[in-house]
């Protein structure tokens, strides 16, 4: 197995945006509360932080600033994935020149592109940086799959492609490329973080992470610990908390929920939207439930 980035929980940020653009007093706060909250990395515009919905120079300011908040505290992941390779070159060339660690780097979506243009893609943007590149393999928002024999073809063709982050929610799938593949896998779904790890997976990217960043770690640190009882145990109590945070469309749940609980995570940006008045009371159960006091 390639070097991980990291292990544990690494958070798929939230970006808080108000009426003027980004909230940048209320992304700081974030940053800071997932730093205190023993958070193992910062998945910084990534789907969560809805990126698609960002300017090239909005993006690339939104990275800068976390950049100089966190640089040399935590591991930084740049989300830098579009569905133009010359953009996501030039994104991730920005991301390793400030100083992150990584880049996550989704499939391309609307256009898609065949297993042979996921190679062209991929291997482009590899040879531009050196830092390590995550792949995000989420096909159920992109509408393209990366197959087994891409990812055998990236992972020894690329040394800087060194893990996925695997979302199709698909264990036995991302059992295969941990078999067949030197590639480091981090589950991209919470809810089968355990199932991933207990086929040898390093951790998660996860959306819960934003309002249980402790909760998270723990678990993963419990499981690589051994303690394989206490990881079941404290999954299983998590579970719901995890479904209620995709019960519509991701960011728009965990951002409702955490405008709930306080967090001031901002607006959605068109074309998300508030959630279904019925989703927002089933939500407001699971958190109550959980023991949150929601506002």
């Amino acid at each position: 197995m390639k070097k991980p980035v990291f292990r544990g929980s690494g958070v798929a940020l939230v970006t808080p945006f108000n009426e003027k653009g980004v909230d940048y007093d209320g992304l700081e706060k974030l940053l800071e509360f997932q730093l205190a909250h023993k958070t193992d990395a910062l998945i910084i515009c990534g789907t969560t932080g809805e990126a698609s919905t960002m300017s090239e120079e909005e993006h690339k300011d939104v990275l800068k600033f976390c950049m100089d908040k966190m640089q040399g505290k935590i591991t930084m992941i740049a989300g830098t994935g579009t569905n133009n390779t010359e953009k996501s070159v030039r994104l991730s060339q920005y991301a390793e020149e400030i100083g992150y660690d990584a880049v996550l780097l989704v499939t391309p979506y609307y256009n898609k592109t065949t297993q042979k243009g996921l190679k062209e893609h991929y291997g482009t943007v590899a040879q531009s940086i050196q830092i390590p590149i995550i792949l995000y393999n989420v096909p159920s928002r992109t509408g393209v799959s990366i197959s087994l024999d891409t990812m055998k073809y990236l992972d020894e063709h690329y040394k800087n492609i060194t893990a996925v982050k695997e979302a199709s929610g698909d264990v036995a799938f991302a059992a295969r490329i941990l078999a067949e593949t030197n590639l480091v896998v981090y589950s991209g779904n919470d809810d089968v973080t355990l199932p991933i790890m207990a086929v040898g997976g390093c951790g998660v990217i996860s959306v819960a992470a934003n309002i249980i960043p402790e909760e998270m770690h723990s678990l993963c640190v419990s499981f690589e610990a051994g303690e394989v009882g206490i990881a079941k145990e404290n999954f299983i109590k998590l579970l719901k908390l995890m479904d209620a945070m995709f019960i519509e469309v991701n960011p728009i749940p965990v951002k409702t929920a955490m405008n709930l609980l306080g967090f001031n995570a901002g607006r959605l940006r068109l074309p998300l939207c508030s959630m279904e008045e019925q989703n927002l009371e089933k939500l407001k159960k699971v958190l109550t439930d959980y023991g949150f006091d929601i506002r």
